[in-house]
């Protein structure tokens, strides 16, 4: 058993945290969202929360973390949803929201520290020169910048740059290695994959140099539809309209928008479906010719409302927040991460629908995929069993949609059905007691782990948590 007296002793001066209710509390993130995590992660708590403010304090606490073998898991805001921030073998929280400054900002591009909030980033940049990151996750008013780095792939501004996955859409990353000496690497071009979605399994990121877009005075439109598939026609139609600057074009299927979007809904009629848009001010009005086009009824513009005080920004209806809005209402939801490959991304969806209407509600997010548009589906799903749950996702992937599955806390597991070499090797080297984030990578843990098995991992560490629960 780890000497934490003696540990807090060799991080003296560092902000720390032991009480367990704290504790507990920044050893949680949004895991509940999905049935099956609750009822496995429920138990999870740190015991110590170490909180540096900048990298010699981060190097200190993975230097005596290391000496006692203690493992260490980074936390930004805990806006993840599938344990990505969660301690599996308890240990350390190491909390980065101190580490918030921004060091400079120049033409395309900005230097901070990983604890900042997003939309507190994107405010700076604005006002210093009309500057705004590329995109961001729907969380972007609590979220930071190091965790959807780290847990993160892609959000509100995908439809125009991609994803987090996409080569320069992130510069440059200072990452601190878990070592008896912590050494500091600067990774660009490929390497950053190594810890871009790597959940802080192989390294402590202390330093992002991000890409940097035009900012806008976005307008936010609501698009109604009486029929789910003619909004999902219409927002691929959007999509590729190349004079038409978008920023975010999700269809969400009823009865979703009437029946959750509670500051929206004086706007939506029962049983419609929308296309939630958000509008570049110079592109509005070849927007609402395109639209009048497809026969879309615009219902809400925050650019035609008397106040927006009280209304939630486009982006907050949309990408999880869907999802949170629903379980706010109804817990009975959970949902899905589906993607519909294309070029006949628009057939698939229309075959899930058929499929799953009632019990499957549609949520699409159209993206720039590979220099392709198509859409990846964040559906709800009306949660019955774990075996019903299952039964759904097979059958997505059986007709060629791919299930990236929330309901599951390991990399691999949450899309990628095989280990991540580049990932792993990389772990070898900058964390060799497996002390970063232990459980979160089955090619660590279980390097004979069969993925074309069908059965799901658990932790060991997790498994003794659960059986004390």
């Amino acid at each position: 058993m780890p000497d934490y007296h003696k540990i807090k002793q060799e991080l003296d001066g560092i902000a720390i945290e032991d009480n367990p209710a704290l504790v507990r509390q920044k050893s949680r993130d949004f895991y509940w969202y999905s049935p099956v995590l609750k009822a496995q992660l429920d138990g999870v708590t740190a015991d110590l929360v170490v909180t540096p403010k900048n990298e010699a304090e981060v190097i200190q606490t993975l230097k005596v973390a290391f000496a006692h073998g203690v493992p260490v898991t980074p936390r930004g805001a805990g806006t993840g949803n599938y344990g990505q921030a969660m301690p599996l073998s308890g240990g350390i929280v190491l909390n980065l929201a101190a580490m918030d400054q921004i060091k400079e900002i120049h033409p395309g591009r900005v230097i901070c520290e990983p604890g900042i909030i997003i939309a507190q980033l994107d405010k700076q940049t604005k006002a210093h020169s009309g500057q705004e990151l590329r995109f961001h996750p729907s969380t972007a008013q609590t979220a930071t910048i190091g965790g959807f780095i780290a847990g993160g792939s892609g959000g509100v501004g995908s439809i125009t740059w991609g994803g987090l996955r996409d080569i320069g859409n992130i510069i440059r990353l200072r990452v601190v290695t878990m070592e008896a000496e912590p050494r500091v690497l600067e990774l660009t071009g490929w390497d950053l994959q190594k810890v871009s979605h790597a959940y802080g399994t192989n390294g402590i990121i202390t330093e992002i140099e991000m890409p940097l877009a035009p900012a806008y005075d976005w307008i936010d439109v609501l698009v109604g539809y009486d029929q789910f598939m003619d909004g999902v026609r219409y927002a691929d139609a959007l999509a590729k309209c190349n004079g038409i600057l978008t920023k975010e074009i999700a269809p969400i299927a009823a009865p979703i928008p009437y029946s959750y979007f509670t500051r929206h809904k004086p706007y939506i009629r029962e049983g419609q479906s929308v296309v939630v848009v958000m509008v570049a001010p110079h592109s509005i009005d070849a927007f609402a010719a395109f639209t009048a086009s497809q026969k879309g009824e615009i219902i809400f513009r925050s650019d035609k409302v008397e106040s927006m005080k009280g209304i939630p920004h486009a982006y907050e209806l949309a990408w999880n927040h869907t999802t949170l809005r629903a379980l706010k209402v109804d817990p009975e939801y959970t949902y899905l991460q589906v993607q519909y490959p294309g070029p006949d991304h628009v057939a698939k969806v229309a075959k899930m629908v058929e499929l799953f209407a009632y019990e499957v509600p549609g949520h699409l997010e159209f993206i720039r995929f590979d220099g392709q548009i198509q859409c990846s589906g964040l559906p709800l799903v009306r949660y019955t069993t774990e075996e019903r749950l299952e039964e759904i996702i097979k059958i997505h992937q059986d007709h060629g949609c791919p299930i990236f599955n929330p309901h599951r806390y390991t990399l691999e597991e949450g899309g990628m059905k095989q280990t991540d070499k580049v990932q792993l090797a990389f772990k070898h080297e900058t964390d060799p007691r497996g002390l970063l984030n232990p459980g979160k990578m089955i090619a660590w843990e279980n390097p004979n782990f069969d993925f074309s098995a069908g059965e799901n991992y658990l932790f060991p560490g997790l498994a003794s948590v659960m059986e004390s629960a």
